[in-house]
């Protein structure tokens, strides 16, 4: 009886970050860039629970053992990359990236972390950089008198200057991607970072080994589906509903047996 009771509480907790995180995508189906999250479950541990034989109870005589399992856990909790649709702004400073690619960013402390593209600006160095003021790498420096901003679907980024006929060549972005997307952990800012989950980061120019091309002039929306998140919200709330009775019925079970010993 107290088995049921801490099996469906397991249930419950399970549930309660369920909806938390599905929640938390719909908070978001409007962010630029924004990757959903999904929570995989598991099966706590299985115990053995021994038996009487049938009309051995005299003898105590045990029978075949039954698998009895403890509730649920968290098995993962990742984000899913598919891409979302892309929204043409016609502003310079506005990337998307077609394809599995990263853009690379530096961060304060001299580490790397990862973009989808977004937004980006002319930091106070002079850099090109995330809307956070992170440079992107590798280093690329807009002159003051720069205009007119390019960048190719290959990361090459050219600008016209006053005083010359043609464009300068500034750099190329460079661009990774990883075995195991889903294992990158979120920083916020549309950021990500590395971890053992994804694996090392895998370097390569853009449009090659799978990386795929830089659309300027567009943002990527959020890959958060209306429905399907309403759909696996109200799931979620009929088994937290679902593990609550069994709570219910086992407390009510447990107040019958204390009213028989009276």
């Amino acid at each position: 009886m107290f088995d049921a009771l801490y099996i469906s509480a397991t249930g419950m907790q399970a549930q309660q970050l369920n909806v938390d995180t599905i929640a938390n995508n719909l908070a978001n189906v409007n962010t630029t860039g924004f990757k959903k999250s999904k929570v995989g479950f598991t099966d706590l541990m299985v115990q053995e629970a021994a038996r009487l034989m049938p009309g051995s109870e005299e003898a105590g005589v045990l029978g075949p053992q039954r698998r009895l399992g403890a509730g649920v856990g968290i098995a993962t909790m990742s984000k899913l990359f598919d891409m979302g649709d892309l929204k043409k702004t016609e502003s310079a400073f506005d990337l998307a990236i077609q394809g599995e690619g990263f853009l690379e960013v530096t961060m304060p402390d001299g580490s790397s972390a990862y973009t989808r593209g977004g937004t980006f600006r002319v930091n106070r160095d002079g850099l090109l950089a995330t809307s956070g003021g992170f440079p992107l790498k590798p280093n690329l420096a807009i002159p003051d008198n720069a205009k007119d901003l390019k960048i190719d679907g290959d990361g090459r980024v050219h600008v016209q200057v006053a005083g010359q006929a043609t464009p300068i060549e500034l750099g190329q972005l460079e661009m990774v991607r990883f075995t195991s997307p889903a294992g990158l952990k979120a920083q916020g800012d549309n950021l990500y970072r590395a971890s053992t989950e994804s694996g090392e980061a895998i370097s390569a120019k853009a449009s090659e080994d799978g990386m795929g091309t830089i659309a300027q002039g567009f943002l990527e929306g959020s890959n958060v589906k209306l429905t399907d998140e309403m759909v696996n919200l109200m799931v979620a709330q009929r088994v937290y509903e679902a593990n609550v009775k069994v709570m219910q019925a086992s407390d009510e079970m447990l107040g019958m047996i204390n009213a028989l010993r009276k």
